[in-house]
């Protein structure tokens, strides 16, 4: 049998691919962050999971985790880390705090180097490894490629994400260990429905009321339309499982979209952005 962790399992993309992965005959261990959520994972994945309990910000907890994992394991090893566990700060930059900016990076960016410093021992990141070196899964997001107005804190620590896998990936070749980049569009998870649903209320005494409220009406939109979870537990799957993976899988409706868009010069999107932003505001910025 073979061993994978999952952070953040406890809702959406993490709990989607430890029930898939379970499917395909692998154990799971799940970090959640209450009591309450291990017990409900428990008793709906059963004996091959095992829930550990451990915010992403709290380095103690982690390590406390790695003897547990360590027990169940053994010399198998981990053939697995997903970096799933992140949080979504939206709004505008001149009116997101400091405190908002700096939890969002803590959370998304030092909670995946957390996490995967204290795993990487039972990866096979040390010498004369008795067993296969695994695979780490980064979830990043199609904000690691493009940052539109008002995902400015989440893009931020999406792009730092990429950034410090890019480096985690060719460091990790002396030991044969693999680092693979999901990058999910629009999928049919909580993250942003909490993200927005007090976002308008929050900024609306700055100028940008009016296109926040509109934002929220199209994102409610595309988000009625978003791909299922179960397409990027998928991409995990082969991440993890496949002999020859991709550096990086974009998991989206239309992602050439996406890669087109990445490739345009700013000043083209910037013209874009203007113009939609002119729309609903009573400023005109000069040209």
């Amino acid at each position: 049998m073979k061993y994978v962790l999952i952070t953040g399992a406890s809702t959406g993309i993490g709990y989607t691919s430890a029930k898939y992965l379970l499917e395909k005959g692998f154990f799971v261990f799940g970090s959640v962050r209450k009591s309450s959520d291990a017990e409900k994972l428990e008793n709906d994945f059963g004996k091959n999971f095992k829930a550990l309990i451990f915010d992403v910000v709290d380095e103690t907890a982690i390590k406390n985790s790695v003897p547990i994992v360590q027990e169940i394991v053994g010399q198998n090893g981990l053939a697995g880390l997903v970096n799933n566990a992140g949080i979504a700060v939206s709004g505008p930059m001149q009116n997101v705090t400091t405190e908002q900016l700096r939890y969002q990076l803590d959370v998304n960016v030092l909670g995946v180097h957390r996490v995967t410093n204290a795993f990487l021992p039972l990866l096979g990141a040390t010498e004369n490894c008795s067993h296969e070196p695994g695979r780490i899964i980064q979830i990043s997001s199609v904000n690691g490629i493009l940052s539109p107005p008002f995902t400015g804190p989440y893009a931020a620590s999406k792009f730092a994400l990429e950034a410090m896998s890019d480096a985690l990936r060719r460091e990790l070749v002396l030991f044969g260990i693999k680092v693979i980049i999901v990058q999910p569009g629009p999928i049919k998870t909580p993250i942003w429905s909490k993200a927005l649903s007090n976002e308008v209320l929050d900024y609306a005494d700055t100028p940008y009321a009016r296109i926040l409220s509109k934002r929220a009406k199209s994102l409610k939109k595309i988000a009625a339309e978003a791909i299922p979870s179960e397409e990027v537990a998928k991409i995990v799957h082969t991440g993890i499982a496949g002999k020859n993976p991709k550096i990086r899988y974009l998991v989206a409706k239309k992602s050439w979209q996406y890669k087109l868009f990445s490739m345009l010069p700013d000043k083209w999107l910037d013209n874009a952005t203007t113009k939609a932003m002119k729309k609903y505001s009573f400023y005109n910025p000069p040209k």
